[in-house]
């Protein structure tokens, strides 16, 4: 694939200071999608080398609101707590992916399927005519490259986002698995993200109530 470097005119950079801690705000607008961005650093990534990464798709019902239908808000506390305790690493946050790449209003219509006829995350997306994934990851791999990243160890349970980043030549050294809790609210979800989506979720055997780590 193409590669579009990031242009120092595109990007901003800040302190933000969080209840969880003081990250560097990497604001950029990104060459090929146009969309602004925004990346968390913490540390000094040094060498660029195995740089502890989450790439955190825009989910406004679940960060922001709480939503209890996805994982996505208690992903997103999970990587922040994760990338603390390693003391060096960056959340990258990809606006634009709100339903896996669909946007919000079409987001909400498959839950509606969802709630109203029984289908699950993907035949919801397929009864509307929607595609089931359109994300690009490629803004994540440009702002990593521009910070100095050059390899990382991707927490994530999706194999799918590493092939993906590595398209873009950015190596992955390391899928490092991000679960949380699942529970009667999240269950159908997860399951199907699990069955229809090839994610890795070895903590779903035990049902609802079952907690990763």
């Amino acid at each position: 694939m193409s590669e579009h470097a990031l242009d120092d005119g595109a990007v901003a950079e800040s302190d933000l200071v969080v209840r969880r801690g003081t990250f560097r705000c990497v604001a950029f607008r990104d060459p090929v999608d146009g969309r602004e961005h925004l990346a968390l650093v913490l540390g000094e990534v040094g060498d660029g080398e195995r740089v502890l990464v989450r790439v955190h798709s825009e989910c406004v019902t679940g960060d922001v609101f709480g939503a209890l239908r996805c994982e996505c808000g208690d992903q997103l506390e999970a990587a922040l707590d994760v990338i603390l305790a390693e003391g060096r690493g960056v959340l990258v946050y990809l606006r634009g992916h709100e339903g896996r790449g669909i946007g919000l209003v079409d987001k909400v219509r498959t839950q509606t399927l969802q709630d109203e006829r029984g289908l699950d995350t993907v035949d919801s997306a397929k009864a509307l005519g929607l595609p089931v994934d359109v994300r690009d990851y490629g803004p994540a791999a440009r702002v990593l490259r521009y910070r100095g990243v050059r390899s990382v160890r991707l927490l994530s349970n999706n194999p799918e986002k590493t092939r993906a980043l590595e398209e873009y030549g950015l190596k992955v050294t390391e899928r490092v698995p991000l679960l949380v809790a699942a529970h009667v609210d999240n269950i159908r979800y997860l399951t199907a993200k699990r069955d229809r989506l090839g994610h890795d979720l070895p903590h779903l055997d035990g049902g609802p109530g079952t907690a990763g780590d």
